[in-house]
């Protein structure tokens, strides 16, 4: 017994190490000097949770399920063993790894840090999503990278279409975001790479949530796999300010604008439930003064990432957003999320909120609660087994803003219905048009002063 627990052990051994201010660097948990130098440069100077926990055991040669917080540096607890593996076999070959990503976004942030934590010893990643010609995908696998990175109908499509590209050799999978890749959107697609690709093979499953089919996957695809909770099975970080407020679903526009103003200056995620309404409060803040920006699955792979990248530079410090962003992403300091709408699905405001307050840092959600959503607001707090205090604000005070922002939305709207006509689909649905460029003012820098704030 002693010999089977032994990893589990030296894995919590190392987690009150880290958790020490003297803490474990990644050398003691034993990666190639290669690879602690390229964790130097990047900064990281210390183990997180979970990858103290799991990077010893993913070394021993364990199938690893890993759950985790959002934020808690779930890529180089499986990236790190990866490239590990990779400097040790005696003939490196191409299609070494396969990491499976429920969203285009995502997988490419997981190409860069594979890249950035590799470039020493020469990684080659390709990147395989959809919203991309799969022609210079097709490029670059044939250039033999050792990685692959991509969405699962991508990656299904090339296994299907590209000439040379086999994975019968492949050593490692990762399903990252596991819970969400196990839903039916993507059930089909992972079906069938799992049965292209050997079952002689380390398998990796990190996820924020464990749910009823990961606990499925992990019966059937894994071969006496370690468990490892770095965080409580749903719940949001200590340091997270959680606040509600209940109002009249007439009023939300209102209460947004004035908790964007209360809180000027603050880089902001404020989730919707409809790719829709991203487009038109967007364009509703931009009108009012605000550096807003929108980001949705209607939009195209390329305005996807502009959007991103717009925020992450600081260009726009508000992010409109589906739950397309909610997981994931590399956004290093948001400092609220505002939950516009509320999650139909009480897992979603864990993900939604773990956007802020990353890493121990603080921050605020706020969540605006309308009459008809209340039953679903009731799940989240017995969800997360907290009752949250209201948000403070006097309704006079916040109304006083109804008619600017009746007026600001009333323009959005009519915008949005004159350019609705030029909008033109491609084949996977993405959005295409210069629209979304002009009426958010990109093209030229400019906003609306018409309605600027006071």
């Amino acid at each position: 017994m002693s010999l089977i627990m032994s990893p589990i052990l030296l894995a919590d051994q190392l987690l009150r190490m880290a958790e020490d201010a003297e803490g474990v660097t990644f050398k003691d948990l034993g990666l190639a000097d290669q690879l602690v130098d390229a964790c130097e440069k990047l900064g990281w100077t210390t183990p997180l949770k979970i990858q103290a926990e799991a990077i010893p055991l993913a070394l021993e040669g364990k199938d690893v399920i890993g759950l985790a917080q959002t934020g808690s540096g779930k890529t180089g607890a499986f990236a790190l063993p990866i490239l590990h593996a990779l400097l040790e076999a005696p003939r490196p070959k191409h299609f070494f790894s396969l990491v499976l990503s429920p969203t285009r976004e995502l997988a490419i942030q997981i190409s860069e840090q594979f890249e950035a934590l590799g470039a020493e010893i020469g990684v080659k990643c390709a990147v395989l999503v959809g919203g991309i010609d799969m022609v210079p995908q097709a490029v670059k696998i044939g250039k033999q990278p050792h990685i692959i990175v991509g969405t699962p109908g991508r990656v299904l499509d090339h296994l299907k279409n590209t000439k040379g590209f086999i994975l019968n050799g492949l050593k490692y999978l990762v399903l990252d975001e596991a819970d969400r890749l196990l839903n039916e959107d993507f059930e089909q697609s992972l079906h069938e790479i799992l049965e292209a690709i050997p079952r002689q093979r380390r398998t990796f499953l990190f996820s924020s949530t464990m749910t009823k089919k990961v606990e499925k996957l992990q019966r059937v695809h894994l071969r006496n796999p370690v468990k490892i909770e770095a965080a409580s099975k749903y719940s949001t970080v200590d340091t997270l300010k959680q606040q509600f407020r209940f109002l009249p679903a007439k009023h939300k526009d209102c209460y947004v604008v004035y908790i964007l103003n209360e809180m000027a200056g603050s880089t902001s995620m404020v989730f919707t439930r409809t790719c829709d309404s991203t487009q038109l409060l967007a364009l509703t803040l931009r009108n009012l003064g605000f550096k807003a920006i929108p980001i949705n699955g209607h939009m195209s792979q390329s305005k996807r990432l502009g959007a991103l990248n717009k925020f992450k530079s600081g260009d726009c410090n508000i992010l409109l957003c589906t739950d397309v962003a909610s997981r994931g992403l590399d956004i290093p300091t948001v400092d609220m999320v505002i939950n516009y709408d509320i999650p139909t699905n009480s897992k979603d405001y864990i993900h939604r909120v773990g956007r802020t307050a990353r890493a121990g840092g603080s921050g605020i959600a706020i969540s605006l609660v309308n009459q008809y959503e209340l039953e679903w607001y009731l799940q989240i707090e017995k969800l997360i087994k907290k009752k949250l205090p209201e948000y403070p604000a006097q309704e006079e005070e916040v109304l006083l803003l109804e008619e600017r922002v009746s007026e600001a939305k009333r323009l959005s709207a009519m915008k949005l219905k004159e350019n609705g006509g030029k909008r033109r689909r491609n084949g996977e649905g993405d959005i295409e048009g210069e629209y979304i460029e002009k009426y958010l003012g990109l093209k030229d820098g400019k906003s609306s002063k018409k309605f600027r704030r006071k």
